[in-house]
């Protein structure tokens, strides 16, 4: 290379170095511009955006007119909080003999009070305690709490589309006070946790996983959503309570139901074009419908087929890992799916889709991995002969000659599958509690594989397909366990410790979303949910070695950011990203991968009181 091309590229390089510390530099200012509020006084303390409690210095008291409205003493937040674990610590104690979910819901009314006051301070505690509380705000109980909504609704949070808003949405959403929202999660509360229909109560579960939003993926929480579509209930106790906060009326179904969903969809997009909505726990015929009819026009995607799918592949290949095999060896194993609802489709067609790439991404690779796959429901194992196939479960029908090779049938149980084909991973998305029987256990004992995984991955705890220590103890303490809620360890005895991994969607979506904004993508593209997917870098070697095949989730932030960066590569490498405020296309172009880190890092919201400055209107 000649010296006039080595100074070119020299300078190239130092031209995108202080471009790019330009736009860090830029980023760092807006997070530290102070806020210009059109209110003061009482109106302040009332507002949980803005509200610091007893953290006022003197000079805003007197700014903002606040003095005489706080006690004197100012305090800093870490006193705030440690005022407020005083008191979350004593409702432990005297609760410690009360029924777990008595104890969880406490909490959860103790935190959602600091929501409603301080969300500054609220996200501080979460991010700072985030495996203490993310079951709290969210798995498991955030089951329990929609259950129970109507009863624990004190103040309204996210919006509600009801039937009765037809014709009138688009002028709904300005009803919102936030000029910029770049985070919806909406749900039509039909199918909350594996709990059923739970209507207009479903609201809690869109509002725990923007909690998760803005504590993993530093998500701004004046930029989140909560969203109800109501459209009835077929859930008889809920059109029967008088208390029920919901329409009282029989779900709509077809193009009634459709109709409304448009309505809203095009509602949203057009006040904030940019806007990244995940859909939550629709039931199954809807997940699909509706994820096909806006994929390729919105900013969306469904959490339950797409993120589950993502987390269960990113367990898939941990487990690989953790088997100390190379990754080209899981396209190999075999995998019996208990479950065919929305979730499990999900993840058979991207664990399918993940083994053909790895395997050259051809006709014969789509061919050669579904075989790969074993799909058990309510009636069976599922073949060709089965009448009114799903057309999303056609291509892993069983075929007539593959099952008669086996001696199996249509329809064959759990356990005369498990006995027969000896998995390599047995995979629970049923929703049916302790379908992972004793029989079914003893039949997993016959896996080829020396180092087996069970994936019990049905929410809430109770709707588990088995416990760990159920599955340690009956398949032996050399197996691998995955769960969708969170476990303790189990004692296997001789200091030898049973690992449950959780297979959170906790891990993949907040970087789905925080990827997608910061690249600008148009669409959320199949690719870039395969490379969130990937948490190899997240893990460390003693953790894989002890079965472990998620990373810890106290590491939350670190993760996101990985998956995040990943999702922005992607959507780079497939010209899909437009760039997000100061940094156009041409800019993430430019970036590296330690950049596009910096680049992440830059733009997750930290929870600092902002300075608040007030002028008039």
């Amino acid at each position: 290379m000649s010296n006039f091309s080595r100074q070119v590229r020299l300078s190239s390089t130092l031209i995108r170095g202080i471009q790019y510390r330009i736009s860090r530099s830029f980023t760092t200012i807006e997070c530290h511009r102070p806020t210009i509020l059109h209110k003061k006084g009482v109106d302040i303390l009332h507002n949980p955006w803005f509200n610091k409690g007893t953290a006022f210095s003197m000079t805003e008291r007197d700014r903002l007119e606040l003095r005489g409205l706080l006690p004197p003493n100012i305090m800093t937040d870490e006193q705030q909080i440690e005022r407020f674990m005083t008191e979350l610590k004593k409702l432990e104690m005297n609760a410690r003999d009360g029924p777990s979910d008595t104890i969880s819901l406490a909490k959860w009314r103790i935190l959602n009070r600091l929501h409603d006051r301080n969300e500054t301070m609220y996200y501080k505690l979460l991010m700072a305690n985030i495996k203490e509380y993310a079951p709290i705000v969210y798995t498991p109980t955030v089951g329990l709490v929609c259950q129970k909504y109507s009863g624990l609704f004190r103040r309204p949070r996210g919006m509600y589309f009801s039937a009765l808003d037809r014709g009138e949405m688009m002028s709904m959403v300005y009803n919102w006070p936030a000029e910029q929202v770049d985070m919806i999660v909406v749900t039509d509360g039909s199918r909350i946790m594996g709990l059923g229909d739970l209507g207009v109560q479903g609201i809690g579960i869109a509002i725990g996983k923007l909690d998760l939003y803005v504590a993993a993926a530093g998500i701004n929480p004046q930029r989140v959503l909560p969203i109800m579509i109501d459209v009835g209930t077929n859930n008889e106790n809920l059109l029967e309570n008088p208390l029920y906060l919901g329409l009282q009326e029989r779900r709509l179904e077809g193009e009634e139901y459709l109709s409304i969903v448009d309505e809203l969809m095009e509602a949203v997009f057009n006040r904030w074009p940019h806007v990244i909505v995940q859909f939550e726990d629709f039931q199954s015929k809807w997940a699909s419908t509706l994820l096909h009819r806006y994929r390729n026009t919105y900013r969306m995607f469904n959490d339950d087929v797409q993120g589950t799918a993502g987390v269960v592949v990113a367990g898939l290949l941990g487990a690989v890992r953790a088997q100390e095999k190379m990754m080209i060896d899981f396209p190999k194993q075999n995998i019996v799916v208990a479950g065919a609802g929305s979730a499990g489709v999900g993840v058979v067609k991207a664990a399918r889709r993940t083994m053909a790439r790895m395997l050259g991404d051809s006709k014969a690779a789509y061919d050669s991995a579904r075989s790969q796959f074993w799909v058990v429901d309510v009636d069976g194992l599922i073949t060709e002969e089965r009448a009114g196939i799903d057309n999303e479960l056609k291509p892993f029908a069983r075929k007539i000659n593959e099952t008669k090779r086996r001696g199996l049938r249509e329809g064959a149980t759990l356990v005369e599958v498990v006995q027969e084909v000896k998995p390599d991973v047995l995979l629970g998305l049923s929703g049916v509690g302790g379908l992972f029987s004793k029989e079914v256990l003893e039949a997993f004992r016959g896996s080829t594989s020396t180092r087996p995984a069970i994936f019990a991955l049905s929410n809430p705890t109770m709707n588990a397909e088995c416990t760990p220590e159920e599955a340690f103890s009956v398949v032996g303490k050399h197996i691998i366990f995955a769960s969708g809620s969170p476990f303790q360890n189990v004692d296997l005895g001789s200091g030898d410790i049973g690992y449950c991994n959780q297979g959170n969607n906790m891990y993949l979506f907040p970087g789905i979303g925080l990827g997608t904004l910061l690249s600008g993508a148009r669409i959320i593209s199949d690719g870039m949910l395969q490379a969130a997917a990937d948490l190899a870098e997240c893990m460390k070697e003693d953790e894989v070695v002890n079965g472990m095949i998620y990373p810890p989730i106290s590491r939350i932030r670190e993760i996101t950011k990985s998956v995040a960066a990943a999702v922005i590569s992607e959507a780079i490498e497939e010209d899909l990203a437009e760039g997000y405020r100061g940094m156009n296309s041409r800019d993430l172009q430019r970036l590296n991968k330690e950049e596009i880190l910096v680049h992440v890092e830059n733009n997750m919201w930290r929870p600092d009181y902002p300075k608040l400055i007030y002028k008039d209107d």
